[in-house]
């Protein structure tokens, strides 16, 4: 009985750090006020993709762009075609966009892209839509 409850401790463990494996990393890399844009600020991060990995349904409320720095990534935008990326190049989202699909393209990869946001001081940096 004892080894039955190891082993569904142990099966439950890794199944909780797949799922949490899938939630890109974020590193924030830069913020700074925009002072010729009154309660505007710039904000810059990267964005790990785990192998299979992607981001949850969202919008940013500001200008954001994209770069891909490694890997390949799939992007789409409400009512828009989905895009596949590659290493150097871009997207784009706007304040009114929602953003539908952001995945990594690869299930063995990792991929790894930078945003630089303009958007409300202070407001969050992505906010989750249902």
């Amino acid at each position: 009985m004892l080894r039955k409850k190891t082993i569904m401790v142990v099966l439950l463990s890794l199944i909780a750090g797949t799922l949490m494996a899938q939630e890109p990393e974020v590193k924030p890399l830069m913020s700074k006020d925009l002072k010729d844009f009154p309660g505007k600020e710039g904000l810059m991060i990267t964005v790990e993709h785990a192998p299979g990995g992607s981001s949850p349904i969202h919008r940013h409320n500001a200008h954001a762009m994209v770069y891909v720095l490694k890997g390949s990534v799939v992007m789409q935008l409400k009512g828009g075609k989905q895009v596949t990326l590659t290493p150097g190049q871009t997207f784009y989202e706007g304040p009114d966009d929602i953003h539908i699909v952001d995945r990594n393209a690869s299930s063995t990869q990792p991929a790894k892209f930078l945003v630089f946001l303009i958007k409300d001081k202070g407001a969050p940096a992505l906010v989750p839509v249902k």
